[in-house]
């Protein structure tokens, strides 16, 4: 009798509790409020750097993860004063690039420890809650080096950067040595444009080096595609794939996918677990955070044994029987 007793009462508690939430009463505790994320970007949401995480929290946001906002083209006098607003509102996730507002960034993180921050950094995650992460795509830049080496006719490619800082140059590295392990003639022009998102100078940078010889062009940068499509010379990209606007012209791209960055911090949050951590690893190859992109168009023009040798390092290296080399000091011309 006793039982029957509470289970009556267990029964109404059950009956009151769904009525409640038919009314529009609170929701069962299992579904979670959603994380608000904020991102504070240098630069437009189009520059392909900062359009992979955009990309990444917008499908987030779609899957109703998260409520994400954002602000782009924020100057770098004025970054401190938007991610203190963001923190101020209750973000409990704030993303950005903070190459070159590094200490700012890190004195906001210090005055909000409840708050997680993950910039993309060249330095040390801080503790308690600024984490960094980085494009560490240098395993498919590497591949698209081997293509371009096999594709060159002149053995000259042209390569345009925004900054020799060290996120750029492993991958301008790893390129270069692609290209030399198929092609051992190659040689390379270097140039660094000063700029983020200046298509205009990245064009003529890489006009320059069409006049000189490059036949094939890295575009780190955009504007360096547009030059190789009007010269009739080829492309290669960088983070995001421009072959269906460059059909004829980019061969091939290193793609980053910052989907498994995000998930991972997004995880951690929920959970309570934030911490300062790097990132950066989740953006290697064998976390699905880069990749190869198809050849698409090319396929069957690039040089059927170059693609051989492709494929066979894009497995070693996802066997982790091959380690595409780290350098990260400025690269310099070779001709």
């Amino acid at each position: 009798m006793r039982f029957e007793g509470k289970r009556r009462t267990w029964l109404k508690f059950a009956a009151a509790a769904a009525s409640v939430v038919a009314l529009g009463g609170p929701a069962p505790a299992q579904a979670q409020a959603k994380l608000k994320v904020a991102a504070v970007y240098t630069v437009p949401v189009e520059q392909q750097w900062v359009s992979r995480i955009h990309k990444a929290l917008n499908e987030a946001k779609a899957r109703g993860e998260i409520d994400y906002v954002f602000s782009e083209s924020v100057s770098n006098a004025d970054y401190e004063r938007v991610l203190r607003q963001y923190a101020e509102q209750g973000s409990a996730l704030i993303l950005g690039e903070s190459f070159a507002v590094e200490a700012a960034a890190r004195k906001v993180a210090k005055d909000y420890p409840k708050t997680a921050f993950l910039m993309g950094s060249s330095g040390k995650p801080q503790a308690p809650n600024f984490s960094v992460f980085d494009n560490y795509i240098q395993e498919p830049s590497y591949l698209t080096g081997m293509i371009a080496g096999g594709m060159t006719k002149t053995n000259h490619i042209g390569m345009v950067g925004g900054y020799a800082i060290p996120e750029v140059n492993r991958l301008m590295h790893a390129f270069m040595e692609g290209a030399r392990e198929v092609n051992p003639k190659v040689r390379f022009t270097v140039s660094f444009i000063g700029s983020w998102f200046d298509p205009p100078k990245a064009k003529e940078a890489a006009f320059a080096m069409i006049d000189k010889g490059a036949d094939v062009l890295y575009a780190e940068r955009f504007g360096v595609s547009d030059a190789a499509k009007e010269k009739g010379k080829l492309a290669i990209g960088n983070v995001i794939n421009t072959q269906p606007q460059y059909p004829a012209t980019v061969v091939a791209s290193a793609l980053w996918n910052m989907e498994p960055t995000v998930g991972a911090a997004l995880g951690k949050v929920k959970a309570g677990q934030f911490k300062s951590e790097d990132y950066g690893p989740y953006s290697l190859m064998k976390f699905k955070g880069a990749e190869l992109a198809p050849l698409g168009t090319f396929e069957g023009k690039v040089p059927a044994d170059v693609m051989t040798r492709v494929r066979a390092r894009e497995k070693a290296i996802l066997d982790g029987k091959f380690a595409v080399k780290v350098v990260e000091t400025e690269p310099k011309s070779t001709q």
